[in-house]
């Protein structure tokens, strides 16, 4: 996981991202231990509570939890949540705005999909 200070993106919201990204790309698997608030404040030179703050927008959701006096921990179940929020992500940021356009341009819903199967190498040109 990187950090990037000199980004626009606060650096707790960096944290949370590159967690759960860890977790989904099974780096942190279910139910392992993460590295705490301070090893992660010192191996980027950060304050702790920054780091805590990142940790804490991942434990809102479910994906992280704390075992009293041992740490946080990846919750069994949270990469299967990764996945619905990226692809409810996805569906947001990428499919509604493509169908948007596609309508202004007058393109048919075959057209789209000759477009997606190019797009994978699927179609003809």
């Amino acid at each position: 996981m990187r950090i990037d200070p000199a980004s626009d993106k606060p650096i707790f919201l960096q944290i949370a991202e590159g967690l759960e990204d860890d977790i989904f790309t099974g780096i942190f698997e279910e139910e392992a231990q993460i590295p705490s608030t301070n090893e992660m404040a010192a191996m980027w030179k950060i304050n702790p509570h920054t780091v805590l703050k990142g940790m804490n927008i991942l434990v809102d959701e479910d994906m992280i939890y704390k075992k009293r006096g041992l740490g946080m921990f990846v919750k069994e179940g949270a990469v299967q949540k990764i996945r619905e929020k990226r692809q409810k992500n996805f569906y947001d940021t990428y499919i509604e705005s493509l169908v948007e356009e596609a309508k202004k341009l007058g393109m048919s819903y075959e057209e789209i999909i000759r477009l997606i199967e190019r797009g994978y190498g699927n179609g003809s040109n």
